[in-house]
Parts: C-alpha cells; sequence; structure tokens
C-alpha cells in the first residue's frame, strides 16, 4: 500500500493550560504506533502548508476566519467552552485545513492507495460561523468544497466519529455535491443529527444519520454498513470518499458511550476500501476527529491501515441489538423516498 500522511509537528503546538481529552498525545502515539507497525517510514509525507483564506472561507464565513485568526492571538483562551486556544493554535489549525486539501487532492490525482490526514485540532463541529466541539475549522469540509470547486462533482463524506459531525451537515445539507453520512451517539453532543434530517431545499435526501443510543456494539454497526453506507453509496456513486475518522465510538473511550471494537473500525474500513474501489478509482482519504482513549486509538487506527494494506480480518459475529435495529430502521424509512435502493 501507497501511504500518503499530512501531518506536521505544529499540530503539537495547539494545547490547553489544564487537562484537555483534545491533547498533543494523541498524534503523539499515534505517530509511533504508526512507527512500530512500519507504516509511518514507508509513507510519503507531503509538504506542509498553511490552508489560505480562500479555502477557508469555502465553508466558514469571512468575519468567522478573521475574528478567529485574531482571537486566538490573545495567547490562551477558549472560543466556546469546550474549543480552546493557546500561542500554538493559529498555526496548528491552518496546518490542519491545509493538510486537509492536500491529502485530499493528492489521492484526487490517484497518487497514492490511501490518505491520511493526521492532524489536530479536529474540525467536523465546526460551524461557517463559529467554533464548537474542539473544533475551529472544518478540516473534512474544506477539503471537500477544494475537491468540488476545481475537480469533483460528487463528494461522500462518511463520518464514524461517535459525535454527530454538525458543522459537516450543515455546510452541505443544501447540496446534492456532497453525500454525508453519520452513524454517531444520541442524545449526545452536539444534539444534532436526528433520523429525520435528511438535507434541505436541492439537498433534500443527501444528508443520512444514524443517531444509536449508547451501548452500541461491533453488529450494529456492520448493519449501518451492510443495509445503509454501502447501498447509499453504490447509489450516488461519488467521485471521491473522505472519512471522518474518529475512534471514540471505541469501548474504552470515556467520551463516547458505545461498544465498539477494533473489529467494527476494521469492517468499516473495509466496506470503504471495497467502496473507493468499486466506484471512484480507489480516491479515498482519511482525516482524524476524535479519540481520547490514546490506546484505544492507536490500536484501531493501526488496524484500519492493516485493512487498507490487503490483510485479512473477521467479520464482527456480534448480535445486533434490537432497540439499534429500530433506530437504523427509522433512518431507512426517512430515506427511501430519495433513494429506493435501501431495502
Amino acid at each position: 500500500m501507497k501511504l500518503a500522511i499530512g501531518y506536521d509537528d505544529a499540530c503539537l503546538d495547539h494545547v490547553c493550560r489544564g487537562s484537555h481529552p483534545e491533547r498533543p498525545e494523541r498524534l503523539v502515539e499515534l505517530r509511533q504506533a504508526l512507527r512500530d507497525a512500519g507504516y509511518w517510514d514507508q509513507a510519503e509525507h507531503l509538504a506542509s502548508r498553511e490552508a489560505t483564506y480562500e479555502e477557508l472561507t469555502r465553508v466558514h464565513r469571512p468575519a468567522y476566519v478573521t475574528s478567529t485568526l485574531e482571537r486566538i492571538q490573545e495567547g490562551y483562551g477558549n472560543l466556546d467552552p469546550d474549543t480552546f486556544f493557546s500561542p500554538g493554535t493559529e498555526r496548528a489549525a491552518l496546518m490542519a485545513a491545509g493538510a486537509a486539501v492536500d491529502v485530499a487532492h493528492h489521492l484526487w490525482q490517484k497518487r497514492a492507495d490511501l490518505g491520511l490526514c493526521l492532524t489536530r485540532p479536529p474540525g467536523h463541529h465546526a460551524e461557517a460561523h463559529r467554533a464548537a466541539g474542539f473544533c475551529l475549522f472544518n478540516n473534512v469540509g474544506v477539503a471537500a468544497a477544494s475537491l468540488l470547486a476545481n475537480e469533483a462533482q460528487r463528494v461522500l463524506i462518511f463520518d464514524w466519529d461517535v459525535h454527530h459531525g454538525n458543522g459537516t451537515q450543515h455546510q452541505f445539507e443544501n447540496s446534492t455535491q456532497v453525500l454525508y453520512v453519520s452513524v454517531h451517539a444520541w442524545p449526545h453532543f452536539p444534539g444534532t443529527g436526528l433520523a429525520h434530517e435528511v438535507g434541505t431545499d436541492q439537498g433534500e435526501g443527501y444528508t443520512a444519520n444514524v443517531p444509536y443510543p449508547h451501548g452500541a456494539n461491533d453488529g450494529d454497526y456492520v448493519q449501518v454498513m451492510d443495509r445503509l453506507v454501502r447501498p447509499l453509496a453504490e447509489a450516488y456513486r461519488p467521485d471521491m470518499i473522505l472519512v471522518s475518522a474518529g475512534f471514540d465510538a471505541h469501548r474504552r473511550d470515556q467520551l463516547g458511550g458505545m461498544q465498539l471494537t477494533r473489529a467494527a473500525f476494521a469492517y468499516m474500513a473495509a466496506v470503504m476500501r471495497d467502496l473507493a474501489h468499486e466506484l471512484c478509482q480507489g480516491r479515498i482519504a482519511l482525516f482524524l476527529e476524535g479519540g481520547y482513549d490514546t490506546k484505544a486509538l492507536r490500536r484501531s487506527l493501526v488496524e484500519v491501515l492493516r485493512v487498507f494494506d490487503g490483510a485479512e480480518f473477521p467479520r464482527p459475529d456480534t448480535t445486533p441489538t434490537a432497540a439499534h435495529q429500530r433506530v437504523l430502521a427509522e433512518t431507512l424509512r426517512h430515506l427511501r423516498p430519495f433513494w429506493p435502493a435501501l431495502a
């Protein structure tokens, strides 16, 4: 496997003066895990750069970009109760968004088999007009918007983070050019992503949410992939797939409340790998979102990379739970009028 990584040490300089789950050790642990597994040294490391004002304002309001960059010059502080900034935040956030754009375009040009944006702060909670949930700029959204402005016509964003990607959904919910699919915990931060949220205006039908109650297991996520993600992607036929890859649905993660193991992440990766090869010439990139138990985070990401590298894996055989399958059935009910292929 030819792996392209977007990473910069500047992302380690985004720090909180007190304790915070979104901490530099997340990247330190992942970098070491990839070294130990043999992926780091063999990968192509893309040159680092800051995202441009034009790239950011494709998804964020100009006033928000300007005011945020001015505000974080103050040193240490908070943009909202969860989202901190420090003297290193400006460069970290701009580097994260810049890496997202470059990883996406690198894979669009088929110069690698898999793209991995290994950066922080994460992005999928950042709205057009405000920071939220540890996120300043919406990295995957900035990447998708750049692809659409330059080459692509249809982008699939699959978000398996345990938290709903409210920012990503809201940025694209009135567009047919992005199909946004999310499986997440509910009720849970940020309180969005219910099954009836299917998009607005011309984008109606191009948003799909599976708001699982806490406690979902591997079998529940297998059902999402088989009954929703696979047939929806095959009907949509994207030009490229972007994955908001958060690992906080792992059963060890204290911010999640789900019961996933590494096997679930491996299965989701395998489905997305196969869909990318079937539908868009292998164009797929992963963007790190959440994942706050570093042991679970590093093991899960390495398992995902091994899947893309061709490793065999056992299909999770955990029995789905009735309560969670009722939620999936509700999602399918709301989407069938737009996508008859959904059984």
